[in-house]
């Protein structure tokens, strides 16, 4: 039986006029830490404190996610191999992987991070121009805090901003100002880098190297910017809960302050951040068409007294854009002692499903079994 914490938890009613006064303030957690608050409100506090079992003593050992380095890899085909064997045994295991010299220039890299950190830290009234919660795709920004405010169990600690920049670019004028020209060269090196990962997990899965791409992994990419404020009391609350990702693949660069946990081998295992490094994640969509061969991992960021902290989302998704693709498992990973586990879906179908399951700990993948 679990028990919780009574004093933590508020009738519905309290808790929804609660979201609804911090939601229209449009100012996020960072207008609450600007605000002077010494003590987590209660909308953010966890049924449990999350982040105690963290500082008592590791009783098995710390595992270390695989790194993985691209140098050489359309140079020299036993290289290229070597790393294809890598690539399938981190994806099949893990569902996670750091990446080192992936081509993109580490200033590039400090620029995205700056853009990010100047958008969330921005004139207060400018930024509430970009606050909404509309997902109709009428918006080419959408920026908030908790994209599932109304319906996750917990508010977390953290204000984000979400673009789709593939399909139908935006204009820049679009952009906000602050991280304009960054995010519009980020992007264009990280659907780069993209296809290239893509054509390496196609040859993992034994695929011709187009396989993935061809099927329109790369149809759609949505950059996402998270701010994470420093927190005055951390262990009672959460950056971003346990989850998996609605995607194919999520390229994240983060900065040096660290915070990002992944579920493997029944312990949480700290992703510790590599300067210059990117982290590449398998998302649901990857372990759909794969038929489990890749998995989707849960994985978490937990609050931090030292902040802010920023992170770079790149989801490779086309999410609320209307298409009529629908995707199944890979004929050609399936047989008679591997029959599909998943029926088709289209990718809209299924990021409304997961917004609005929200981040409930849960994979939105279990809906979809056959």
């Amino acid at each position: 039986m679990v028990h919780t914490n009574k004093s933590t938890i508020q009738p519905d009613h309290a808790r929804k006029t609660y979201l609804i006064a911090f939601d229209e303030t449009k100012t996020g957690v960072k207008g609450l830490i600007d605000s002077g608050i010494t003590e987590v409100p209660r909308i953010f506090r966890l049924p449990s404190p999350e982040n105690l079992t963290s500082h008592q003593p590791q009783l098995t050992p710390q595992l270390t996610l695989p790194t993985i380095d691209l140098q050489g890899i359309n140079e020299d085909p036993i290289r290229r191999k070597e790393v294809i064997g890598q690539v399938k045994e981190a994806l099949e295991s893990w569902g996670f992987f750091q990446m080192v010299n992936h081509g993109i220039n580490i200033n590039v890299l400090k620029k995205m991070l700056k853009g990010v950190m100047d958008f969330h830290e921005q004139d207060t009234e400018v930024k509430k121009q970009w606050y909404t919660r509309d997902v109709s795709g009428k918006t080419r920004v959408i920026y908030n805090s908790n994209f599932d405010l109304y319906g996750a169990p917990v508010t977390n600690w953290r204000d984000s901003f979400y673009c789709t920049m593939t399909p139908n670019p935006p204009e820049p004028h679009e952009l906000p100002q602050p991280c304009r020209d960054i995010l519009l060269e980020y992007s264009d090196q990280v659907m780069k880098l993209g296809v290239c990962l893509f054509e390496l997990m196609s040859e993992a899965l034994g695929l011709d190297a187009n396989h993935l791409f061809d099927m329109g992994c790369a149809d759609g990419l949505a950059v996402l910017g998270h701010y994470y404020p420093s927190c005055p009391q951390p262990e009672l609350t959460i950056g971003t809960p346990n989850h998996t990702n609605n995607d194919f693949i999520t390229i994240l660069l983060q900065d040096h302050i660290g915070g990002l946990k992944i579920f493997y081998q029944n312990q949480w295992t700290d992703v510790p951040p590599i300067p210059g490094a990117l982290v590449i994640n398998a998302g649901d969509f990857l372990q759909l068409i794969t038929n489990d061969k890749f998995v989707s991992s849960q994985h978490k960021v937990v609050a931090n007294k030292v902040g802010p902290r920023v992170s770079v989302a790149s989801f490779f998704t086309t999410g609320p854009v209307q298409t009529m693709k629908v995707y199944e498992p890979i004929p050609e990973l399936l047989s008679k002692d591997n029959p599909a586990k998943y029926r088709g879906v289209t990718m809209k179908e299924y990021a409304d499903y997961f917004r609005e399951k929200g981040l409930d700990g849960t994979s939105a993948l279990h809906h979809y079994k056959i």
